[in-house]
């Protein structure tokens, strides 16, 4: 592995200036956390699920977010909708397989999805990214379970199959487009100490996603700034609550020397 600098801080930048509307079909349990996540990189995030909007909002939309977080067959299908909108439009569709692996019903419409639409860039933890790649694991509820296998060939594997950019989050990153693979290694333990550090991770994607058309290199530049962001506030932090908060903080004041100076990104 090679260490290289990432153009991070251009694509950052380029958020700021650009205000992307990111739409969501995302988590209701961390949906807020998503917004605002979104909100302080400069973007505009719009969280609409209603199967009779969905597709309209997705034609005004610079990227669409898909989680299955919180599932049911009825909201799958508005995904659907808006994702043939978005398809139709050309626009980035980031699909979250939060908690695939823990039931059939998750691994289904993971299926159905990828199988129906144009997904562009998946994103999950170790076991649920394993289970898509059709692994025998099993995900601990949306936590990540052990997989022996290697990830880094299931990442390249799972993104040449479907042709589309895979991003593994964990201790280090995996984001391979079955060509490039990149790994990033910035973040801090007290990531798993809170909920909703993987959702807002899959709207930061889409943020850049909307400004670059390098899913690999959009995928990593989003891990780098946003794990940048929770290094600086575990250092301020007195908990997880104030954690959380300080991630808020830090990546809106987030700066170009921070970014390349600190970093730590390969490339296979």
């Amino acid at each position: 592995m090679k260490k290289i600098k990432i153009e991070a801080a251009e694509l950052l930048e380029k958020i700021r200036e650009k205000k992307p509307v990111v739409h969501h079909l995302t988590n209701w349990v961390t949906i807020y956390d998503c917004a605002q996540i979104v909100k302080v990189m400069g973007g505009s995030p719009v969280m609409a699920h209603a199967k009779e909007e969905v597709a309209e909002m997705a034609k005004i939309a610079s990227s669409l977010v898909l989680n299955i977080g919180t599932l049911t067959v009825d909201f799958v299908e508005a995904m659907k909708i808006a994702a043939i909108s978005a398809n139709e439009k050309g626009i980035p569709v980031i699909l979250d397989v939060c908690g695939a692996g823990a039931t059939r019903l998750r691994d289904e419409k993971c299926v159905e999805l990828l199988h129906e639409v144009k997904i562009d860039i998946i994103k999950g933890n170790a076991s649920e990214i394993a289970r898509i790649n059709g692994e025998e694991v099993r995900t601990k509820g949306v936590d990540a379970a052990h997989v022996s296998a290697n990830l880094k060939e299931i990442a390249r594997e799972l993104a040449q199959i479907r042709k589309a950019t895979v991003v593994v989050t964990g201790k280090e990153d995996i984001i391979s487009d079955g060509i490039n693979t990149y790994i990033v290694k910035n973040g801090t333990p007290k990531l798993t100490e809170i909920v909703g550090s993987g959702c807002m991770v899959a709207s930061v994607i889409g943020a850049f996603a909307a400004v670059e058309n390098d899913y690999a290199l959009a995928s990593a530049s989003a891990l780098v700034c946003f794990e940048l962001a929770a290094e600086c506030a575990a250092k301020k932090a007195k908990g997880p609550g104030s954690f959380k908060e300080g991630i808020f903080d830090c990546l809106a004041n987030l700066d170009k020397l921070t970014i390349n100076n600190k970093q730590k990104v390969e490339r296979l």
